[in-house]
């Protein structure tokens, strides 16, 4: 699937710097960079731009599972934090679940090469 030929980016998104790079039956995956304007005071990765990330990518594979003529969103959603990231870019891999009639659950990893970052799982509304 061409990602450039999808909606895939909101201004919330790029304002990040995250990008989408496979999407398709209900998974998605995306990479956060590590930038000055994702930096917590302590110089590492904030926990919200990795939240931001996880949520987002998620979002999308519940739209690669439904289809992009149609919105979903977050009902709900929980990270546990891992480990720090002080250099260097994460990937987070979601995938699909449970796709219901009305709701979606969704799992997804945020990783640094082989190395668990965070988990996280949310609950989405089909609009």
């Amino acid at each position: 699937m061409d990602l450039a030929d999808l909606q895939t980016a909101s201004d919330y998104s790029k304002l990040l710097g995250i990008e989408a790079l496979s999407l398709g039956d209900g998974v998605a995956e995306a990479r956060l960079p590590m930038a000055d304007q994702v930096r917590n005071r302590a110089l590492n990765m904030h926990g919200g731009a990795i939240f931001s990330l996880l949520d987002i990518t998620m979002g999308l594979a519940c739209s690669s599972s439904h289809g992009f003529d149609r919105r979903s969103a977050t009902l709900e959603c929980k990270i546990n934090y891992i480990r720090p990231v002080t250099e260097g870019e994460v990937i987070c891999k979601a995938r699909v679940v449970h796709a219901g009639s009305r709701t979606l659950v969704v799992e997804a990893d945020v990783l640094q090469g082989d190395k668990l970052v965070a988990k996280g799982q949310g609950t989405f509304a089909q609009l």
